[in-house]
């Protein structure tokens, strides 16, 4: 066995690494605006030389590049301050060009403080069923069975928990466990605390009155089947006529299969758009949405602390220290505008076609095109459309949706995947159900249409599409 030991050695290396001024910079560029709003905030709350211009104040605007204080050089002491003086109300708005620039008045900030306290928290399936177990009149005992069985219902409405085992667990009569659990299936919404699916059904069909029903004999015996749509063999084996079987798959279609969705707690998701697009004089122009985000400035008040001559030079080292990160936060927001609305206006400069007739015309594009135009790198284009909303006179859509492959037509053009989507799911739609379209029909009318793709890539559009294969659409 050869020896083993331990021993010290210098190695050099270089290894690029991201200082954390561009970190919180990258950051500004990927986040949306509400997102970009909480950070800012807590910037505001942690550096107390940053303060919130109030409503109204008069700002100077220049032109894009305007001077900006140069953070890694040691500038004289006096000198630095008299230029953050002067970029205090210049930097603003140095970034914007008239066309983008949308005052920041009182009823922004009405509009904004609205928005914010509309947002409202929706009642969870277990505070759903809390609230009607205390109105139930159950004794000590059974409120605190019940409140076991609730904490064990998940938030699609199935008690996930065998009754036995957690009987067991709390050292209950799982007898009496049940009766409780009987009880609390009578609660809104009507099929909750069922184990499975058969179970839900089935008593979505007791309270409709339709316990001995033929839809009630599918589900106990022939669910698996009906999921599958193998009407025929359904109806042979409980020999009944197709027709009738048909007419209680179409009852059965009419029952929630999860039943806590109506009271599902998740919180909605509330999307503010980054950018306006708007057609002014027959040219669609884009529009920053800046009511979201908070005008910054630096404190006066710490300016002249700093000129201030008992200031310590240990504060006075300090509000330097937080200045200069205040300048970079403002200056990293400037700098989020001025790419997002170069990046905007260079889509809505080649989706022109689609802003005027739809999916139809969504034009191929790629983000290595918009990289050039805008002359950034492909990475930076990825992160500025990242979780970015535009509002659009055909509604609002996710920036990364204008960005969509070419398929080649035979005529040598170049058509985009989303549309040959729409074109698949317009088929579908206008389709017979009792003969759908399979895979191989779709695929040849699309080849009537110039748009040569392979089958396989059909079935994979319309799997993203979430449209069901043929034999499972089929409907006499």
């Amino acid at each position: 066995m050869p020896n083993q030991s331990l021993s010290l050695t210098h190695e050099q290396r270089q290894i690029q690494t991201l200082a954390p001024q561009l970190r919180q910079s990258l950051e500004l560029l990927q986040v949306p605006a509400l997102e970009l709003r909480t950070l800012i905030q807590n910037e505001l709350q942690q550096n107390p030389t940053l303060e919130e211009k109030p409503l109204n104040t008069e700002t100077i605007e220049v032109e894009p590049g305007g001077s900006v204080v140069d953070d890694t050089k040691e500038l004289d002491f006096k000198k630095e301050f008299e230029i953050l003086s002067r970029v205090d109300d210049e930097w603003c708005q140095y970034f914007m060009q008239e066309q983008t620039y949308t005052p920041y008045d009182a009823g922004a900030e009405e509009r904004r403080r609205y928005f914010m306290d509309s947002q409202v928290h929706k009642e969870s399936l277990q505070d759903h069923l809390n609230n009607q177990l205390a109105l139930a009149g159950f004794n000590e005992q059974d409120r605190h069975i019940g409140n076991l069985i609730i904490g064990s219902i998940n938030n699609d409405g199935y008690l996930i928990q065998d009754v036995e085992e957690l009987a067991a667990s709390a050292d209950i009569d799982p007898a009496h466990m049940k009766d409780v659990l009987a009880l609390i299936q009578d609660f809104d919404p009507v099929g909750v605390g069922t184990r499975n699916l058969k179970e839900c059904l089935l008593l979505q069909l007791e309270r409709l009155g339709q316990d001995h029903s033929l839809a009630a004999a599918i589900v106990r015996d022939h669910l698996e089947l009906l999921g599958a749509k193998h009407i025929k063999e359904i109806a042979h084996a409980l020999k009944v006529a197709l027709d009738d079987v048909h007419q209680a798959a179409r009852l059965i279609a009419t029952l929630e299969p999860k039943p806590g969705r109506s009271c599902s707690s998740e919180s909605a998701r509330y999307i503010l758009p980054d950018m306006l697009v708007e057609k002014v004089d027959g040219q669609y122009r884009v529009i920053l949405n800046n009511d979201e985000i908070p005008d910054l400035r630096i404190s006066k008040q710490y300016r002249a602390l700093m000129n201030t001559a008992s200031t310590s030079d240990e504060v006075k080292t300090y509000i330097r220290d937080r200045i200069r990160a205040g300048l970079f936060l403002i200056k990293s927001v400037a700098q989020r505008q001025q790419t997002l609305y170069r990046v905007a206006t260079a889509i809505v400069k080649v989706q022109t076609d689609f802003f005027d007739q739809g999916i139809a015309h969504l034009t191929p594009l790629t983000m290595a095109e918009v990289a050039r135009t805008v002359e950034l790198h492909e990475t930076t284009i990825c992160r500025c459309i990242a979780n970015k909303h535009m509002q659009t006179p055909r509604g609002l859509f996710e920036m990364k949706y204008f960005f969509t492959p070419g398929l080649k037509m035979t005529d040598g053009t170049t058509i985009s995947n989303k549309t040959v989507q729409d074109m698949i799911v317009a088929l579908v739609t206008g389709e017979d159900i009792s003969q759908p379209f399979s895979d191989q029909d779709i695929l040849e009318k699309l080849q009537a249409q110039n748009i040569h793709i392979a089958r396989r890539t059909v079935a994979k559009y319309r799997i993203a599409l979430k449209i069901l294969p043929s034999h499972l659409r089929k409907s006499p």
